[in-house]
């Protein structure tokens, strides 16, 4: 290894200029042709630099090395090239081999590889040129977010992990505990006992940061959380995951208009980074969903193409429309009538599905589309209520392609409204009386939304399953590496 020069990163290296300068780049061996020409990509970019290396000047068993996931150390002239595709290749004057990556056992090799064989080995496809590409937008995605809400005078807050309240007050949390499974400490009723454990009572993993954001928007007017969540619903499907990441802001002296503008302005701000910092990148994943698409059936396609839903949403003001405005658009709509959509919308108050919410953004509005004021059965008690007690101060925001990708809503403030919802769902007021208290004391109107960190990565990547943009996903039956 030669350490007397320093380091060159693959994606600086090829914005210079080729003029025989020697440079030291390190990497991994993505092909070796013809004992020629090495492929070496460090990750920094989707590109990979050509090194060219005069095989008659080099041992050959030293060659024989130069398999694809060897790492590398190559020192050289960087200088124009003879070949087309390439302004520049770096002509090796020093070879160091870190690491060998045995071909007859190294899975990765110079082919397409299915995004079902990447995922049983998540801890090598890094390596792939769509995994890196996907994870490099994942940083800039996490990047902007944080960029957004510093810009804007959000405090980061970091909500705890291990929680006693189930904010969503649906169950299925992952439980905390010290006790001994094989023989866990009971009460003389027979029942685990709790108070023997680490916290003195149960706890577990939390599925939201909302709560906790919550009680510090009621000091710093405006805060939000970006952090794992967890949820053991046993959903073995490409949209779930055990663990996942949220953005949560929380601001106080906010209502559901102001928290609308507020999602609108941060989901905008994200892509456009993106679109302007990561353009390789969309472009392989653009190309690679298109050459995707054309092996479907034409009416499973998608109507548009990564890089023209990303336009899409950034050309478009959000349409903003009532629960009840959509039900009726959807109960007249042609798929409806002909009986075409999974679930037919017969009524007020169900649930919409991805087919419903897909239709009104990408047939009936073609615009990104945030319905509000649901039925307060079907949305979580901390919404606030709305005049008529039939509905809630909830928002979802839809986008083509995904349905559903921001939830969020007026808090509700008043106290007695407040308890009487929690009563109603079978919430406990005594052991969630910290929350209460920001009602009893100070209470204002606020609001929030939360992003779920891993759709918004899905749709602005076009992949197709939740499990290929996360590094190592967690899922039922699944918690390798």
């Amino acid at each position: 290894m030669d350490q007397d020069m320093q380091r060159t990163k693959v994606n600086d290296v090829l914005k210079m200029e080729a003029d025989g300068r020697s440079l030291s780049v390190m990497g991994w061996v993505r092909t070796f042709r013809s004992n020629r020409f090495i492929a070496i990509n460090d990750g920094s970019c989707l590109a990979n630099l050509q090194a060219y290396i005069d095989f008659e000047k080099w041992d050959e068993t030293l060659l024989k090395k130069l398999t694809p996931g060897a790492a590398l150390q190559v020192v050289g002239r960087w200088q124009s090239s003879q070949g087309a595709g390439q302004k520049g290749e770096l002509v090796v004057e020093k070879l160091h081999i870190f690491g060998e990556a045995d071909p007859s056992v190294y899975p990765l090799q110079p082919k397409k590889h299915s995004l079902e064989f990447l995922r049983q080995i998540a801890h090598l496809r890094f390596r792939t040129n769509t995994f890196s590409a996907v994870f490099r937008i994942r940083h800039q995605l996490a990047f902007a977010i944080h960029e957004f809400f510093h810009s804007r005078g959000f405090i980061y807050l970091h909500s705890p992990i291990i929680t006693a309240s189930d904010a969503e007050g649906a169950g299925e949390m992952f439980q905390v505990t010290t006790l001994d499974l094989k023989a866990p400490a009971r009460t003389v009723e027979g029942e685990i006992n709790f108070k023997e454990d680490f916290f003195g009572r149960a706890a577990n993993l939390t599925v939201s940061g909302q709560l906790e954001g919550e009680l510090a928007a009621m000091a710093l007017s405006q805060v939000y959380t970006f952090g794992p969540t967890f949820r053991a619903e046993k959903s073995n499907t490409p949209r779930h995951l055990a663990e996942f990441w949220m953005i949560e802001p929380e601001v106080a002296f906010a209502d559901l208009h102001s928290n609308m503008d507020l999602a609108e302005d941060l989901l905008k701000h994200v892509i456009h980074q993106v679109v302007n910092n990561c353009s390789e990148d969309l472009q392989f994943l653009h190309d690679r969903e298109r050459e995707d698409e054309m092996t479907k059936p034409q009416a499973e396609r998608n109507t548009m193409g990564l890089k023209e839903r990303l336009q899409f949403v950034l050309d478009n003001h959000f349409e903003r429309i009532t629960y009840t405005e959509a039900i009726e658009i959807l109960k007249n709509s042609t798929p409806n009538k002909k009986g075409k959509f999974q679930y037919p919308v017969d009524k007020w108050g169900i649930d919409l599905q991805s087919e419903h919410e897909r239709y009104l953004v990408e047939k009936h509005f073609s615009k990104p589309v945030i319905l509000t004021n649901y039925p307060k059965e079907i949305k979580a008690f901390y919404m606030r209520v709305d005049d008529g007690e039939k509905t809630v101060a909830a928002m979802d925001i839809l986008f083509p392609g995904i349905g559903e990708i921001v939830g969020g809503s007026q808090r509700e403030e008043r106290l007695d409204v407040l308890t009487r919802r929690m009563q109603e769902m079978h919430i406990p007021l005594e052991e969630m009386y910290w929350y209460l208290d920001t009602r009893r004391f100070g209470t204002c109107p606020h609001a929030g939304f939360g992003l779920g960190f891993e759709r918004l990565v899905l749709f602005v990547t076009g992949m197709t399953n939740i499990r290929d943009v996360i590094p190592f996903p967690r899922f039922p039956g699944n918690a390798e590496f």
